[in-house]
């Protein structure tokens, strides 16, 4: 009998060693990149996310979906993560974290055509800002009472924001050039000022395993020490015209 019971517990350890991470993120370039054609996703944090998992010898699947289900399948599923998720006061209690992957300069943006030049945020009091639901950066304008306007993706804000939908966009610097170069739009939108930096993390969930996680972040050093991470990421600087 006991031989039965340690065998089924050496079972059980093996099958938990084996189950694979669910990672799950959204089309955030140059982060996270969806492609349309096949949903395979790439990008900046994508690259060095596969080389921790590969060097960790874990076993991972990636997909994309709208933001606001990927953050909850990393709070409600057991054996899964979301990136490149902003570390936030309302979110450092929900996850645990491994990181940072990488840096994100916020910035406004404004129409090219606009006789407006606010410098500071406190310039923007008086206006309506455009950003988009569940994204760390319209809890950071909500929290500061701010009057924002929220899509559904962050894509459609340029659109939004020329036809007077409302005043300044708030986003990612290298996403919102990489969104305006996609849409034909550079020319007509004028970058303003960077208002904000964060740090994105590979946020995970509540119950997972923290020495695996420990081994993850250990395993992200390693990766900033060796050059692996500053070659990663020196693919994908200066998307902005």
């Amino acid at each position: 009998m006991k031989m039965l019971r340690s065998l089924c517990l050496l079972f059980m350890a093996v099958c938990l060693h084996a189950q694979a991470v669910t990672l799950v993120t959204e089309d955030y370039p140059p982060f996270n990149i969806v492609n349309p054609k096949n949903g395979e996703v790439t990008g900046m944090s994508t690259e060095k996310i596969r080389i921790l998992m590969q060097r960790a010898g874990e076993k991972y699947t990636i997909n994309a979906y709208p933001w606001a289900r990927s953050i909850q399948m990393a709070q409600n599923n057991p054996d899964t993560c979301v990136y490149s998720t902003s570390r936030t006061p309302g979110r450092e209690q929900l996850y645990q974290w491994v990181g940072p992957l990488v840096k994100n300069n916020w910035v406004i943006f404004a129409r090219k055509d606009d006789l407006r030049h606010p410098k500071t945020l406190e310039d923007l009091r008086t206006y309506v800002i455009g950003t988009y639901r569940n994204d760390a950066i319209a809890e950071y304008f909500s929290l500061k009472g701010f009057n924002t306007e929220l899509a559904s993706i962050d894509a459609d804000n340029p659109r939004k924001m020329l036809a007077g939908r409302f005043d300044f966009w708030a986003t990612g610097e290298l996403l919102g050039w990489d969104i305006l170069k996609h849409q034909g739009l550079s020319k007509m939108v004028v970058q303003l000022f960077t208002f904000n930096q964060t740090e994105m993390y590979l946020a995970c969930h509540d119950g997972m395993d923290k020495t695996k996680l420990d081994h993850w972040n250990q395993i992200l050093k390693d990766m900033e020490k060796d050059g692996t991470s500053a070659a990663i990421e020196k693919k994908y600087k200066n998307v902005n015209p």
